[in-house]
């Protein structure tokens, strides 16, 4: 009986179906993927020494937002919060509404990102620029919010830099009534088409026991049915008031991931109305004093899963470690172990389903 013959093919560093710089180098038999290598150091910017040795604390959350365009909110949040517990601040109730405001926004624009990418990879181009176009919606709000398109810097120690005017607000409750229109749409055609979606399913599978085993997190790990959300269990942000549920899809395949991208776009647009319907009064920015002391962690629940916030400091104006832990990077287990036994043909819609951010892991 012949052997089967293993052949190496690389996905990456550069690569047509790749929005930042990975490489994977599979190992085939017959098509089918049988061993996988990677590589996710390719974009290293030295962020976490930078934030101990160039910028004061009071600085750091503007820098670690530049981990990650499409987190910005949430990497400077997480920061943020963490040094309001180092220096035993509370902020108030409208402060916490509008920093909540601006997550739920993060995460639209976020999943709407990685289903514009699915779409492409699973070579429905004309999907990926509606998307694409559908998405400016929540842009426009972000923009009008914060007076910045990517890089927000919205969030300061004590609170938030803008508050939200009566103009912004009638622009929010427009766009978010005609992307809500189209996410309904989008539903319909990830649910009955099948060149899209239907196509996937059982493609790119992760079984909820895997899912836990490996540490997967974020849509990857709820559309196995693991209840895994981080926003379950926080206290830092108003989340029982505002609407929030917990979105869960059984298959643990891309078309899982797809849907659990889609829903938790409703349930966000769902959060934001009650936000801004229910933002209480208050100032914007609160006065702290004091220099952060002690260590503490901060955990927020990012578009792709939770981030992981480390804090060490010794009561000068300089941080003395800043540790941050991004989503992509722990679920590279979940990752490597989903594309073996795949055909090599899926490989291109199995990564975009991920929704990888090479930015926030190197860093």
């Amino acid at each position: 009986m012949a052997t089967k013959k293993t052949i190496n093919i690389p996905l990456g560093s550069q690569h047509i179906s790749l929005l930042e710089p990975i490489r994977f180098n599979f190992s085939t038999q017959n098509e089918k993927i049988v061993d996988v290598d990677w590589d996710v150091g390719f974009v290293h910017r030295g962020i976490e020494k930078a934030c101990t040795t160039n910028f004061e604390f009071k600085q750091v959350g503007y820098v670690v937002a530049r981990v990650c365009g499409l987190c910005a909110i949430t990497h400077s949040l997480s920061y943020t919060i963490g040094v309001e517990k180092l220096l035993d601040h509370e902020v108030n109730r409208k402060i916490k509404y509008l920093r909540l405001l601006m997550l739920e926004l993060d995460r639209i624009h976020s999943h709407m990102l990685c289903l514009a990418h699915v779409s492409e990879n699973a070579g429905f181009e004309g999907m990926f620029m509606k998307i694409m176009a559908d998405r400016e919606l929540v842009m426009d709000i972000q923009e009008a919010i914060s007076g910045n398109r990517v890089q927000f810097d919205y969030v300061s120690i004590g609170g938030v830099n803008r508050d939200l005017d009566l103009e912004t607000e009638k622009l929010l409750k427009k766009n978010i009534s005609l992307l809500e229109e189209k996410i309904d749409d989008l539903i319909d055609k990830f649910t009955n088409n099948w060149s899209l979606s239907l196509k996937y399913k059982n493609i790119g599978h992760l079984s909820k026991e895997d899912a836990y085993n490996m540490n997967a997190l974020g849509p990857m790990a709820r559309a196995c049915g693991a209840k895994i959300d981080v926003r379950l269990e926080t206290s830092d942000f108003p989340y029982d008031e505002v609407g929030y549920e917990l979105v869960l899809e059984q298959g643990g395949d891309i078309h899982s991931r797809n849907m659990v991208r889609l829903r938790e776009i409703k349930n966000s647009i769902k959060m934001v109305r009650n936000i801004v319907d229910g933002v209480p009064e208050g100032e914007i920015l609160e006065k702290v004093k004091g220099k952060p002391k002690g260590e503490t962690f901060m955990r927020i629940e990012a578009p792709r899963g939770e981030i992981f916030y480390y804090l060490n400091a010794t009561g000068k104006s300089m941080l003395q470690r800043v540790r941050i832990k991004t989503p992509t990077f722990s679920q590279i287990p979940a990752m490597v172990n989903v594309f073996k036994g795949a055909n090599y043909a899926d490989a291109h819609a199995i990564l975009a389903s991920f929704d990888p951010c090479m930015s926030c892991t190197a860093k």
